[in-house]
């Protein structure tokens, strides 16, 4: 007779399905209720910033319909009747708004060459330093000029810069005349981006000094071990470890190309340096309020706007299919 036991071969029973084929069940998708009634307490702290938004962001775009329509003090905030593309073509035809819109292309471009790769370089030049009382101190005095108000800066560059003032105290040394810098129009560009620079590059190191300590110091170690230089492992380690971090930074300072520091030109510029120092805020600005024109004025700010947005959409595009990275 033959032994009930049989021997297994290693295939599968017919009689049970592979562990393969044996359906799962379906994994349920929680819905917004359900991760809102979870989460409620991190949701709330999006309330009062979404509100922020709402009330002084947003809801002021409804004003650029007075753009299209004739608009009069005392009379409806939507204006009184529609005029179409009337006041864009105004200030198309304008002289005096396209030299304003070159000083602001002037201005943005001189600001972003300078004060966006000089937190990159101070960043670098600091993350090298290994004396910690020293490194905190340039940062300490690097990080104040950020937190002067606009109104002390102005008045400290006006300080500086007067007949009497320390630049000309300095000029009078090595036997010049004094110089009138800020009644000078060639030398405004000169004196608003050095204190551009001056007030804005170590706040903006901030950043990426927290970037650069996300980098992995086995990178370090196997490019030492390469034999590469710390000049090379700065350039094929550390740039590439935060570059997400300037590509981001540069769409978001493209983004403000147009905005140029309305209040520190506003304080800074008088009617001897508009050639150079008269850009489209500081020109609406006198429009809309010293001239009452309003109308004008809300449509030369909707013309900058679009201008902006044309700008962050393009430079996210270029940046995201030729780096990779990009806000969105």
């Amino acid at each position: 007779m033959r032994s009930p036991v049989s021997v297994d071969s290693g295939a599968p029973s017919r009689d049970v399905a592979p562990a393969e084929t044996v359906p799962r069940s379906p994994r349920r998708r929680r819905t917004w209720r359900q991760a809102l009634r979870r989460d409620w307490q991190l949701y709330s702290l999006a309330v009062l910033p979404l509100l922020f938004f709402l009330i002084f962001r947003y809801l002021p775009m409804i004003g650029n319909i007075i753009a299209f329509r004739r608009f009069k003090p005392g009379g409806s905030i939507f204006g009184e009747y529609w005029v179409g593309l009337r006041y864009f073509r105004m200030f198309f035809t304008d002289p005096t708004f396209w030299e304003v819109f070159t000083n602001t292309l002037v201005l943005g471009t001189l600001t972003l060459l300078f004060c966006f790769p000089l937190p990159i370089v101070l960043a670098l030049l600091l993350n090298e330093v290994r004396a910690r009382r020293f490194k905190r101190f340039v940062q300490s005095v690097s990080y104040l000029p950020h937190f002067l108000s606009i109104v002390i800066v102005a008045a400290m560059v006006m300080q500086l810069t007067s007949i009497d003032g320390t630049a000309n105290q300095l000029v009078r040394l090595f036997g010049g005349d004094a110089v009138a810098f800020l009644q000078q129009p060639e030398w405004f560009r000169t004196i608003y981006v050095s204190s551009e620079v001056w007030q804005t590059v170590g706040w903006g190191t901030i950043l990426y000094l927290a970037a650069l300590t996300t980098i992995d110091e086995d990178l370090y170690e196997a490019a030492r071990i390469d034999g590469a230089s710390r000049l090379r492992q700065t350039w094929h380690v550390t740039l590439p470890g935060i570059r997400p971090t300037m590509v981001t930074l540069l769409i978001l300072n493209i983004g403000s190309f147009m905005a140029v520091g309305f209040e520190k030109i506003l304080l800074l510029y008088n009617p001897l340096t508009y050639p150079t120092a008269d850009v489209i805020s500081t020109y609406l600005f006198r429009m809309g309020f010293q001239s009452s024109n309003f109308s004008y004025a809300a449509a030369i700010g909707l013309f900058e706007a679009v201008i902006g947005l044309i700008l962050v959409l393009s430079a996210n595009l270029i940046s995201r299919r030729t780096v990779g990275t990009s806000l969105w």
